[in-house]
């Protein structure tokens, strides 16, 4: 990876958090301190802001050299601290936090480099979870569950083309310089149906470190494993499928198994879920989770909805455990390599690839070593981290005719800095009329 050079001005980089990231909590914020670790590596001056309040896990980042500032969503305090800080970059975690600072960046630092941590394309993330909801609520939703997985780009545009969620999260994308995409099949999305320069995004995946030097073996494991921040809809809906079709079949075959659901911020509806006599334990939020994952046989992420790709997936992989998932949880994935487990679209295959894969030590143990050579291949973190920072340089040293290029983006931007000033003078009017 290219280095910063000393005898250049050091880049000042804003980092506008939609919250202050917890890396052992969720996958998100996992991506951020990765993101976060790629511009210390090059001697940048970043500033972490943030609206949020803070969560019981946050990651210390003033203890990496990382600047802390709390800030608040329609204050004018932020645009005196924005205007003194001056950087150039900025970067809005998710779209939501561009649609509430961007306009004030664009105001008094016009010439910062805007970038947006989609994370995951949430449009399309809502249009399949009402998909689903939509599929459950017809008596035959179990039998028909694999024409969830079935969607060509053109259905899910239709599903997603009308929600006012989708509309604002294409606005802030455009807005942007550039949009970090963990998965390269949204990414076809958004050019192909969506009709989105494809100047405008960057994959960038996870940026996982090394896998674990020596993993336990297959006899040395034992019982599932399934995992993920309880706040996060997709992950308690598999959950519920898990407990109400999936494990009970598991146990009809595996009796003895036990099956560990890790997860932060557990509720009490989670809570109340916990079985022990049907093998069935909710554990809270694991402290490491990378130690749970590398002592459980088989990963288990029945996701039936969601966008982006899963940390949970990567963590099963750095432990060399073999997972089975859906075709959501693949999802830009592994590309044209071969699933580190099984893939399956029902209940009852679920079950079956569960029990399949916990029993027969041979697929389980090629299964592993799909997975360390899937990590080697598709995710090596020095790769990803220098084409980042490469893509970042350059656009920096072009940005006029970049912007010039995106006449869409200019235009609103333009509208969205007039409405918010129209609105504030209709405000300061109001107010002296009163």
């Amino acid at each position: 990876m290219a280095r910063h050079d000393p005898h250049s001005p050091t880049t000042r980089l804003l980092f506008i958090g939609y919250v202050w990231p917890e890396p052992r909590s969720s996958a998100a914020s996992g991506h951020v301190m990765q993101l976060l670790h790629c511009f210390l590596e090059q001697g940048w001056q970043i500033t972490f802001a943030s609206p949020a309040s803070e969560g019981l896990h946050r990651a210390a980042l003033n203890d990496l050299g990382i600047t802390e500032r709390h800030i608040e969503l329609n204050s004018e305090s932020f645009d005196s601290f924005v205007r003194e800080l001056d950087p150039h970059v900025v970067v809005f975690d998710q779209f939501m936090i561009e649609e509430q600072f961007g306009w004030r960046v664009e105001k008094h630092c016009p010439n910062a480099l805007r970038v947006l941590e989609t994370s995951d394309l949430q449009s399309l993330r809502h249009a399949r979870h009402q998909h689903l909801k939509a599929l459950l609520a017809t008596p035959t939703a179990e039998s028909n569950m694999p024409s969830l997985f079935e969607q060509p780009h053109t259905s899910l545009f239709q599903r997603m083309a009308g929600s006012d969620l989708a509309l604002r999260e294409v606005a802030a994308l455009y807005r942007c310089d550039l949009n970090l995409m963990t998965s390269d099949v949204e990414m076809q999305l958004l050019t192909t149906a969506f009709n989105l320069p494809p100047a405008l995004l960057h994959w960038c995946p996870l940026m996982p470190e090394p896998a674990l030097p020596t993993p336990p073996g297959f006899i040395e494991r034992a019982h599932f494993l399934s995992i993920g921040n309880f706040r996060h809809a997709p992950n308690w809906d598999a959950v519920l499928w898990l407990k109400n079709a999936i494990w009970p079949l598991i146990r009809q075959q595996l009796p003895q198994a036990q099956l560990h659901i890790y997860g932060a911020y557990t509720p009490p509806k989670a809570t109340a879920l916990h079985n022990p006599a049907q093998g069935f334990h909710i554990m809270d939020w694991a402290e490491d989770a990378l130690q749970v994952m590398a002592q459980a046989r088989v990963c288990l992420a029945p996701l039936r909805f969601g966008a982006g790709i899963k940390g949970k997936l990567i963590d099963a992989m750095l432990c060399g455990t073999p997972s089975v998932t859906t075709p959501i949880g693949t999802e830009a994935m592994h590309g044209e390599l071969p699933w580190p487990g099984l893939v399956a679209t029902n209940a009852a295959a679920i079950a079956e690839a569960a029990v399949r894969l916990y029993r027969d030590q041979t697929r389980w143990e090629q299964a592993q070593v799909d997975g360390w050579r899937l990590l080697g291949e598709r995710y090596p973190r020095d790769r990803h981290a220098a084409s980042l920072i490469q893509r970042i340089t350059e656009l920096r040293d072009r940005l006029p005719a970049h912007r010039l290029a995106n006449f869409t983006g200019a235009m609103l931007r333009h509208h969205q800095h007039k409405s918010t000033q129209y609105m504030a003078q209709w405000i300061e009017a109001k107010n002296r009329l009163a």
